[in-house]
């Protein structure tokens, strides 16, 4: 009994504290939350998802006592919360998105980050939540182009996978960066506030639980850091998951990395999360202390956990470093078999997980 009072009293100061916490700070610093992906459509999106959930079963089959400690933390923390009105608990329950309607929502403010990467907050009811688990996306879709043959408009979808904390209300960051290419995301940057764009979801994809991992690896390409950055806020923001967090981050220059100094802020204040920044070149940057070149074997060899069934890689990156990495997803988008260069460093299908 004494132990539960101590973890109760554990939720109430440092949890909810922490956690509201860093949410102001990431509202009020150019943190993102989503980046344009080259999805064909939902479906795929869903495929994925669903093969995400079979791996989830099989990482939560392994976690065993941690598993169990983390769900019996999980329900202090949830009784800790029944403590407040019933009214409050009602209103905190409210959520924006809905999994099988898509809903519009009006952009608040558009914050330049980089010449080709923006922050689109858009608004949602004061006391609702957007309604995201970690780690989940949500899709967006919007008209591209006149009409086709029958008569019906030529839409885009396009999936996006939002940071902005779970339990901020009123509303949600996107960060987006503009491709040549990219339908969706050349829409996204025409769009002022005031006007609207569809969005639906959660579409789930790796469920993340506390300590179900002992080490988790991450490896990251340019825009590629949103998902990674929804499980960094999880383990950071939750002072009872103790898992240990080592992220690569790939740009093509120090110029192009989002949000390195939040990353470093949160390495720095955080014993259990590291970082390691790649570029391609570093000629125009005067100290530059990272790495130069493509991320190699040796790269990864001292900066992720080891293979192990108590340690997991995550990679989300542009195709091309996908494939050198990890191998890309199957044609279904499920998670297909490893490749690249964590197969050569002895990695399994079970220890690598693709976003």
């Amino acid at each position: 009994m004494r132990a539960l009072l101590a973890l109760r009293g554990l939720a109430k100061r440092r949890g909810a504290d922490r956690l509201r916490a860093l949410a102001a700070h990431l509202s009020s610093s150019p943190l993102p939350a989503a980046v344009d992906s080259r999805t064909d459509d939902v479906d795929r999106v869903d495929a994925g998802s669903r093969a995400a959930a079979g791996l989830s079963r099989r990482y939560l089959a392994t976690a065993g006592a941690a598993a169990l400690a983390a769900s019996t933390v999980a329900a202090t923390f949830a009784a800790a919360g029944a403590e407040d009105s019933s009214a409050h608990c009602e209103a905190s329950a409210k959520t924006a998105l809905k999994p099988q309607q898509f809903v519009a929502f009006r952009v608040q403010q558009v914050r330049d980050i980089s010449h080709n990467t923006k922050i689109f907050r858009f608004a949602i009811e004061p006391d609702t939540r957007l309604g995201l688990t970690v780690a989940s996306c949500l899709v967006t879709r919007a008209p591209i182009g006149p009409p086709g043959e029958d008569g019906k408009p030529k839409v885009v979808i396009r999936p996006y996978t939002p940071i902005t904390p779970p339990d901020v209300t009123g509303h949600f960051d996107l960060l987006v960066k503009v491709y040549p290419d990219g339908k969706m995301s050349q829409h996204m940057f025409s769009l002022k506030p005031g006007d609207a764009l569809e969005m639906k979801g959660p579409i789930p994809k790796l469920p993340y639980q506390p300590n179900m991992k002992r080490s988790i690896g991450m490896v990251a390409g340019g825009s590629g850091i949103t998902p990674m950055l929804q499980v960094i806020d999880a383990i950071l923001s939750n002072p009872a998951d103790h898992t240990q967090v080592s992220l690569v981050f790939a740009n093509t220059s120090p110029s192009d990395i989002l949000l390195a100094d939040q990353l470093r802020a949160l390495a720095a204040s955080h014993p259990n999360f590291k970082v390691y920044f790649m570029v391609d070149r570093a000629e125009a940057a005067a100290g530059w202390k990272g790495g130069v070149g493509l991320i190699t074997a040796d790269v990864l060899r001292k900066a992720m956990p080891p293979p192990s069934d108590d340690s997991l890689v995550l990679v989300c990156g542009p195709p091309g470093m996908m494939h050198h990495v990890s191998g890309g997803k199957a044609p279904d988008k499920s998670q297909g078999e490893v490749d690249g260069l964590l197969k050569a460093l002895g990695y399994t299908k079970d220890q690598v997980y693709k976003f």
